[in-house]
């Protein structure tokens, strides 16, 4: 499929981007995961700036990122490892 044109609003800014038609629907739920959170720093703290306020954002969802990429590693470990304890069980097993 191709691209399309849309309007994407952050922190009460617009940005036209070019998306593919199929990553559209992501796009627009990343806009509104950020505006969500925006508002929420907003509520919660007496941060007023909208610079601070995107920046707290970022900050957030970096980490977040950041976290999942660490887990995802660690557990690709933990698989291997099983995956080569099996295949020497098996090696083992299988040679006699």
């Amino acid at each position: 499929m191709g691209e399309i044109s849309i309007k994407i609003n952050i922190a009460d800014r617009v940005y036209p981007l070019k998306v593919n038609m199929e990553e559209e629907e992501i796009v627009r739920r990343a806009a509104k995961l950020i505006n969500d959170r925006i508002k929420e720093y907003q509520e919660n703290y007496a941060v007023r700036d909208k610079q601070d306020l995107l920046s707290m954002s970022v900050l957030h969802y970096a980490t977040a990122t950041l976290r999942a990429e660490k887990k995802m590693a660690e557990e690709g470990t933990e698989v291997a490892d099983k995956v080569y304890q099996l295949d020497q069980l098996l090696s083992g097993f299988f040679s006699k």
